[in-house]
């Protein structure tokens, strides 16, 4: 697919030097308050109101205001969970998000430090597995996910290697073969959740399997679920945040990983994955942005079934994620159950999700 070359291309960044300063898990608030002088040294220390905010499950997130101010005014601070370096390239996330920002698709960042970084506050509401399949909703959704996927790579324009298998496998590779804490190790055989040496063979055939016909690559936001899109309801906008993940890869990936996560994450429930006539409308608005051609029934039934091929790969990756998170994580969150939950729906949908187009087109994925 050709795109629009009017979209600006990549920057080559200098990279970010990793701060020293540190946020004590224990001395979260005090922390914060360094990290403000710095960036809001005007701000009247005695009227700083702080709110701890609960809708990740990987790091912690402050919200920083002055007392009487408007909400925009207000400083994210986010703080990384224990080991999470291990999982996340931090200087690529930065680098990232000074990238999208000058492009308009991300928040301004004000500041880095050791364990964490502050950045631009978006007012509206994080979406939910009621209103993500709003059609007024998920409409701006596919056109920004188009829009950021068109973003080039000035680099090697020629060469954008997807990071989704590289990154699994070092996933893989720090999944603890026995949890330290005895009880997770009991709890994991309680829920009957596959070996390493398992998820090594299923990785290893949807390698192979999605890899055939090399399907496009873009730069993707790779993280997509509800509480990652603001809608701003006054400016009937969305906006993505949190580019952890953020980098080359498939395109399909992106959208069904994006799919995938209409489920929810506290209280999963897959009976929100996307029908097919939602899909369609989702993917018809998503591929008018992203093509400069006229979209046919064929463009959209194509990406159809590579959409939920890959959604089988978002649910292995983020499974294989949680095993990690349950062995380092301090966040107070059901790790282990999640993932039995992302990894009981990939068994399930795997034979349906690979069968799709085989019968009308015997040669696809």
């Amino acid at each position: 697919m050709k795109v629009d070359e009017t979209i600006p291309k990549i920057d080559v960044l200098i990279g970010v030097e990793k701060p020293s300063a540190l946020i004590e898990e224990n001395n979260i608030f005090d922390g914060v308050k360094e990290i403000l002088e710095k960036i809001r040294p005007n701000w009247p220390v005695e009227k700083i109101k702080y709110k701890l905010l609960t809708d990740g499950i990987t790091n912690k997130l402050i919200g920083c205001n002055v007392e009487g101010e408007n909400e925009e005014e207000t400083v994210l601070v986010r703080i990384y969970g224990n080991k999470t370096d291990l999982l996340i390239d931090r200087k690529a996330e930065t680098r990232n998000i000074l990238l999208l920002n000058k492009l308009s698709l991300a928040p301004q960042l004000y500041a880095t430090f050791h364990n964490g970084l502050a950045y631009q506050f978006v007012p509206g509401i994080t979406l939910s597995s009621k209103t993500v399949i709003k059609p007024e909703i998920y409409k701006l959704v596919a056109r920004r996910m188009a829009r950021m996927h068109k973003v080039k790579n000035d680099i090697n324009p020629k060469k954008c290697t997807p990071c989704l298998w590289n990154k699994m496998q070092r996933f893989l590779d720090l999944v603890p073969h026995d949890f330290t804490d005895p009880r997770k190790q009991k709890r994991f055989l309680e829920l009957n959740l596959p070996k390493k040496v398992d998820l090594q063979k299923e990785k290893e055939f949807l390698k192979h399997y999605l890899s055939q016909n090399e399907p496009l690559v873009v730069f993707a936001h790779n993280d997509l679920l509800l509480g990652n899109v603001i809608y701003t309801e006054k400016s009937n906008n969305v906006t993505f945040i949190d580019f952890e993940y953020a980098g080359f890869n498939y395109q399909a990936y992106d959208i069904g990983n994006h799919f995938a996560e209409f489920a929810g994450v506290d209280n999963v429930d897959y009976s929100y994955y996307p029908n097919k006539q939602l899909q369609y409308d989702w993917l018809k608005t998503y591929l008018e942005e992203f093509n400069d051609k006229i979209v046919t029934e064929c463009d959209i039934e194509e990406l159809y079934i590579l959409v939920n091929k890959f959604a089988l790969a978002a649910h292995l990756f983020w499974g294989i994620w949680c095993l990690i998170q349950a062995e380092h994580s301090y966040i107070d969150f059901d790790f282990l159950k999640y993932a039995q939950q992302r990894l009981g729906e990939y068994f399930t949908k795997k034979p349906e999700y690979l069968a799709l187009g085989l019968q009308e087109h015997p040669n696809k994925l």
